[in-house]
C-alpha cells in the first residue's frame, strides 16, 4: 500500500497514482491492508471517548478530528494529494469553488487600506470581486498590463501588499513572466498569488517559479468530469498558516463526496492532460492555417504570443485556447458557435467534453485595450475552445462545417 509521501520523488504518473493515499486515511484502526481509495466520511459531528480526549482535540492540527467543518479523512486525503503535487507547498486549503478560493486567499492576505495589483487579463469574477467585496473591505485594486513587468513595478506603492497573476489568462492566453514579476514583488515585500488553473502543478510548479500561493479551480482539470465545484490554494509554511486560519474563520468546507470525486480525478489527470493538450495543439495548428482566422491564442503553438515564455517556464499544457476571427460581425460568430455539434456551449473547461464560448474582453479591460495594439480593430470577435477527449479529427471536421456557417452568415 502507498505510504505517506512515498511518491514525492517519483515520476509524474506514479505521483498521481499514490498522492494522498496515506494509510491513516485508507486503513481502519486495528485492521491490516486497508482499501485503495480513502472512504467517504460524511459527518458533521466528531465524537470523543472522554473529557480528557475532548480537551486534547487539537482543532488546528491537520489529521485530527474536532468538528466536521475542519474536515475528515476524505478531505484531508485530497489536501495531502494536492500538497504532494505542488513542489514547495507546506499545505493546501480546500474551498467550495474556485472563486471561493480566490476570495479566501485575498481576504487572508489583505486588510483595509492595502492595495492589490491585479493582472488586466484576470478571470472576470476576480475583477468583480475587486470592485465589490474587496472595495467594501477598504482594499484598493489597481490593474496592470500582464505583459509589461515595468508597468507592474510602476504600479507598486508602499501600501501594495499582494499581486494576483493569471498565466496564461483564461480568455486571451497572455503568458506572464512569473519568475520576473515574483522577483520584483519579493524585493518590495509583496505576496505573489497565482491563479494556476490553466497548467496546474504538472504544467507549472508555481511555488518553484516564485509564487507564494497557488490557486486552482478544482472544478476544471482535477475534477475532469464536469460534476463538482471546488477550489484550492497551496502555499509554503508562512502563508499556509494564514490561509488555514482565515478559511476556518470564514467557515469554508467542502463536501466529502466532492473530495472523493476530486481524488478520483487526480488518478487520471496525467492521461487526460496529455490527450487534451495534444488534441488542442492539433486544432490550434489547423485553425492557424484557416483564412477565416486572424489570430490563434495558444501559447503551446510555436510562433504565437507567449510561446517563448511557455517553452522556458512550463512543463506541460492543457486543452484551453482561443482564436480570433478575421473581421466580420458578432452575428457571424454566433452563427459559427450555434453550428457546432460536438462542442457544448458553457462556462467551464477541463472536462471530458469540448466546449466553446465567445470571447469579448473589451468591456472588462482596464489597463490594456482589446484588440491589442498592432491588431486590426476589425479583428476582435474571439472564441474560446476547451478541448476534451473526443477524437481530434472529428473536432476539426466540426470546426470546418461551423466555419462554413460563419462564411454564410
Amino acid at each position: 500500500m502507498a505510504k505517506a509521501g512515498q511518491g514525492k520523488d517519483k515520476r509524474t504518473a506514479t505521483r498521481l497514482t499514490n498522492a494522498g493515499r496515506d494509510p491513516r486515511w485508507t486503513t481502519a484502526p486495528g485492521t491490516a491492508g486497508g482499501v485503495v481509495n480513502p472512504p467517504v466520511w460524511r459527518a458533521s459531528t466528531h465524537l470523543y471517548e472522554s473529557m480528557a480526549a475532548l480537551r486534547e482535540g487539537r482543532p488546528n492540527e491537520d489529521g485530527h478530528f474536532y468538528y466536521g467543518r475542519r474536515g475528515a479523512p476524505t478531505q484531508w486525503a485530497l489536501a495531502d494529494a494536492l500538497t504532494e503535487l505542488e513542489p514547495g507547498a507546506a499545505g493546501t486549503m480546500l474551498y467550495p469553488s474556485g472563486v471561493a478560493a480566490i476570495a479566501g486567499v485575498l481576504l487572508a492576505v489583505l486588510k483595509s487600506g492595502d492595495v492589490l495589483l491585479m493582472t488586466d487579463n484576470a478571470y472576470e469574477p476576480s475583477r468583480t470581486m475587486a470592485r465589490g467585496l474587496l472595495r467594501n473591505c477598504g482594499i484598493e485594486t489597481r490593474w496592470f498590463d500582464p505583459l509589461d513587468p515595468a508597468a507592474f513595478a510602476a504600479a507598486c506603492c508602499d501600501r501594495t501588499k499582494a499581486v494576483l497573476l493569471e498565466s496564461p489568462g483564461s480568455l486571451t492566453m497572455e503568458v506572464q513572466d512569473v519568475p520576473a514579476l515574483s522577483a520584483l514583488a519579493r524585493d518590495r515585500g509583496i505576496a505573489v498569488i497565482l491563479d494556476n488553473t490553466w497548467a496546474g502543478p504538472l504544467g507549472f510548479p508555481a511555488l518553484e517559479r516564485g509564487a507564494d500561493i497557488s490557486i486552482m479551480s478544482l472544478s476544471k482539470h482535477i475534477g475532469g468530469h464536469a460534476d463538482l465545484m471546488m477550489g484550492s490554494a497551496s502555499a509554503g509554511p508562512r502563508w499556509y498558516t494564514v490561509l488555514r486560519r482565515t478559511a476556518q474563520q470564514l467557515g469554508h468546507v467542502v463536501s466529502p463526496d466532492d473530495a472523493a470525486l476530486a481524488l478520483r480525478g487526480i488518478r487520471t489527470l496525467g492521461l487526460r492532460l496529455e490527450r487534451e493538450t495534444a488534441s488542442a495543439l492539433a486544432l490550434a495548428q489547423w485553425l492557424a492555417g484557416r483564412p477565416e482566422v486572424s489570430e490563434v491564442l495558444c501559447p503551446m503553438l510555436p510562433g504565437t504570443q507567449g510561446h517563448a515564455l511557455w517553452a522556458r517556464d512550463f512543463t506541460g499544457g492543457c486543452g484551453l485556447f482561443s482564436f480570433v476571427f478575421k473581421g466580420r460581425t458578432s452575428a457571424a460568430r454566433d452563427a459559427f458557435i450555434d453550428a457546432l455539434e460536438l462542442f457544448g456551449m458553457g462556462f467551464s473547461w477541463g472536462g471530458f467534453e469540448s466546449l466553446a464560448i465567445p470571447v469579448d474582453p473589451a468591456t472588462i479591460r482596464t489597463a490594456t485595450r482589446w484588440p491589442p495594439v498592432g491588431w486590426s480593430d476589425a479583428d476582435r470577435f474571439g472564441v474560446r475552445l476547451s478541448i476534451g477527449l473526443e477524437d481530434p479529427g472529428d473536432l476539426i471536421d466540426d470546426l470546418e462545417q461551423a466555419l462554413a456557417a460563419w462564411n454564410a452568415a
